[in-house]
């Protein structure tokens, strides 16, 4: 029943990944947000793979899977994360350079922090994944805010608490771990796919709702709402 589960929030959390991912990118043309969000579809999908094959630390898939883990928790799903938002927060549109620099960065970022793979405390890495997240926190604090002031309550909640628990599984995840679980952390990982699956379908529909908004205040061009009808 556990690795059901298991094998369930990896599979919601791909969907997720893939569905709003490509979302992003075929209505809005958000390919920070959209590639981002299928690299964390992807790396979902090589940690099942990985784990329906025994889940071998020696495999090349588990170098993969810690790799995809650090692009992510390090500027993924924080640098860019924020980025990809501020087009409808603050109408900031990066040029193609800077999208570049943004992934490349994450990309030095995995491959640098592949040192410290394994389920040991590295206090310094996970120190600074849990700094970053905080610093992420607040701009979804702010972007949380955003969502109540256009009367989107729900949203504005449903993005508070997402993000909420996204930030306890940072502080579970290298600090805390959760007694009795087994030495694969099936448990921690279970919560761990189930709350980020649950942050990328949110933090869409939550970026949805202000773009909707923005095209009906002026703010953002109406050619985008056509683009978004077609899509």
């Amino acid at each position: 029943m556990k690795d059901l589960l298991f094998m369930l929030a990896d599979l919601w959390m791909i969907f997720a990944g893939f569905f709003c991912g490509w979302k992003f990118i075929r209505r809005y043309g958000n390919y920070l947000l959209g590639l981002e969000w299928m690299i964390v579809a992807t790396s979902g999908s090589n940690f099942l793979v990985w784990s329906l094959l025994g889940g071998d630390p020696d495999s090349v898939l588990y170098d993969i899977a810690y790799f995809f883990d650090a692009f992510s928790r390090s500027v993924g799903i924080t640098l860019i994360l924020v980025m990809g938002l501020m087009r409808v927060t603050h109408r900031y549109k990066p040029t193609l350079a800077a999208d570049i620099g943004a992934f490349a960065l994450a990309i030095v970022a995995g491959l640098y922090l592949q040192q410290f793979r394994g389920h040991e405390l590295h206090v310094g890495p996970a120190t600074y994944y849990v700094v970053v997240n905080a610093l992420t926190t607040l701009f979804l604090a702010y972007f949380s805010g955003r969502l109540w002031k256009i009367r989107a309550r729900g949203l504005a909640v449903a993005t508070a608490l997402a993000t909420a628990a996204g930030t306890a599984i940072a502080l579970i995840y290298d600090f805390f771990p959760i007694p009795g679980d087994d030495e694969y952390r099936t448990i921690h990982y279970t919560l761990a796919l189930t709350t980020w699956g649950v942050q990328l379908f949110v933090y869409f529909v939550a970026y949805r709702a202000l773009h909707n908004h923005n095209v009906a205040t002026g703010a953002e061009p109406a050619s985008n709402e056509r683009t978004a009808a077609r899509a």
